[in-house]
């Protein structure tokens, strides 16, 4: 936890304990996922510790994470007074729950035999969040991935080019500098002309030269300038010395306009110049043999999110769902057609749990990275104890989404445990939504990153 978040400001204990709480049970399911695969304890007591895992992460995430959420952000508002914290939070929580309970009425998640207050209820909704998370994580990542790896989606860059890039910013800064030194006399000035007129009753011409050039610290030309202007406001009438005044703020407010544009103007410049560089940096690690690497890579990627796109149409389109594991698949295939010998028991445990293993180390790991993304963009140090919070409930969801997806890349005799603790959910209507959500989810990212592409300018 301290490692994830070393760079935020995430100090408060509970929250710590909360993620950290939560990133353990469900890391515990995928545990007793290889437990189940390698034959680890009795039946009777995976099955026990299967149902004390989820029934310990669906309290965590359905009245300990909402309710410390609520809590959390009631204790920020300053008129809530803290006698009603507890009340408003148990509101806020019933308000939760009367949302996420109708989040399972348009869907056939669960079959009608089951009570509200089951196992299956609470499951059955939460894996429609966390489903609709992994399809749209895996939609942007099967597209992402290929456009950030391959070499042909990279910019030519020449150094000409950011450095004149840089030189317009310098010239900018510059004409900012200047501007704000000519306001910062002219305040000045107008400082000291209030303060002469103010005091040119009370005082002689003798005491008025000598106060100007007590008042200056500058250079030779500034004080003379100044016992100048000093001599001026003295031999003046009262209505110059004001329509002076009035010029001093009119060339103020024309100096701030002029001003406030620069400074946008060098902000667009310098994040054109990070973006330059950063391209830059992008077609020479290209050119490497380790960018080479990623970009045979990235051809493999790019084959691999045309053929899930197609196999997600064609899932949607006919009502199709697999009913045999990619491992006994590959097996049968093996025996049948290639007659090969194989002890089908032997390696159809092996290579689940082979596959199992990648499949639980890639979730775990691209989550984490998505979530350290998101947390550096939206945090700060007033929110980032809420948006872990939010992230740890959002993890929660994603894992116990990934235990009943998963339970399809199993063969029949690992999975049977799987259907018998979660119940009657119908497992056929999550896959068949999670094509659905990552057709949606890769067809806007190829969109949203084709027009980003197009705008970019060729350099």
């Amino acid at each position: 936890m301290k490692q994830l978040f070393r760079d935020y400001e995430v100090h408060q204990k509970m929250v710590q304990l909360l993620f950290s709480i939560t990133f353990a049970l469900s890391c515990t399911l995928f545990e007793l996922i290889i437990f189940e695969i390698l034959g680890v304890l009795e039946p009777s007591s995976r099955f026990l510790h299967w149902k004390l895992a989820l029934y310990s992460v669906l309290f965590v995430l359905i009245v300990v994470l909402p309710n410390y959420v609520a809590f959390s952000i009631l204790s920020t508002i300053s008129f809530v007074r803290r006698n009603w914290l507890l009340p408003l939070t148990f509101s806020a929580w019933l308000i939760f729950i009367y949302f996420f309970w109708r989040t399972g009425d348009p869907f056939p998640i669960l079959s009608p035999k089951h009570g509200i207050f089951t196992i299956e209820q609470a499951i059955s909704r939460v894996g429609v969040i966390g489903v609709t998370v992994m399809a749209v994580l895996s939609g942007f990542g099967a597209v992402n991935a290929p456009y950030t790896c391959l070499a042909i989606f990279t910019r030519s860059v020449e150094q000409s080019s950011i450095t004149k890039m840089e030189l317009k910013l310098m010239r900018t800064m510059e004409t900012i500098v200047s501007k704000k030194k000519r306001l910062c006399l002219l305040e000045k000035e107008m400082a000291y002309s209030a303060f002469t007129r103010g005091n040119d009753q009370r005082g002689g011409l003798f005491q008025k030269l000598w106060g100007s050039v007590s008042f200056s610290s500058n250079s030779l030309k500034d004080q003379i300038r100044l016992i100048t202007r000093s001599l001026v406001l003295y031999f003046s009438p009262v209505t110059r010395k004001n329509a002076d005044m009035s010029q001093f703020s009119i060339l103020c407010s024309i100096l701030n306009a002029e001003v406030v544009p620069l400074e946008q103007l060098s902000r667009y410049i310098f994040l054109e110049v990070v973006e330059l560089k950063n391209m830059k940096d992008r077609l020479d690690y290209s050119k490497t043999w380790q960018g080479q690497y990623f970009n045979i890579l990235g051809y493999f990627f790019s084959g691999y999110c045309v053929y899930k796109i197609i196999v997600s149409t064609i899932n949607i389109i006919f009502n199709r769902v697999g009913k045999e594991d990619p491992v006994t698949k590959g097996i049968r295939i093996a025996v049948e057609y290639m007659e090969f010998q194989l002890d089908v028991q032997f390696w159809s445990q092996h290579i689940s749990f082979f596959l199992v293993g990648v499949i639980v180390v890639t979730s775990i790991r691209g989550l984490l990275i998505q979530l350290t993304k998101f947390f550096d963009k939206i945090s700060s140090s007033k929110s980032s104890n809420l948006i872990v919070l939010l992230l740890a409930q959002i993890m929660g969801m994603y894992f116990v989404s990934s235990v009943l997806l998963m339970r399809m890349n199993m063969p029949a005799e690992y999975r049977s445990i799987i259907t018998e603790v979660l119940g009657g959910l119908q497992f056929n209507f999550y896959h068949q939504w999670f094509d659905l959500m990552f057709l949606i989810s890769a067809l806007v990212s190829i969109a949203f990153l084709w027009l980003a592409h197009k705008q970019t300018p060729e350099i």
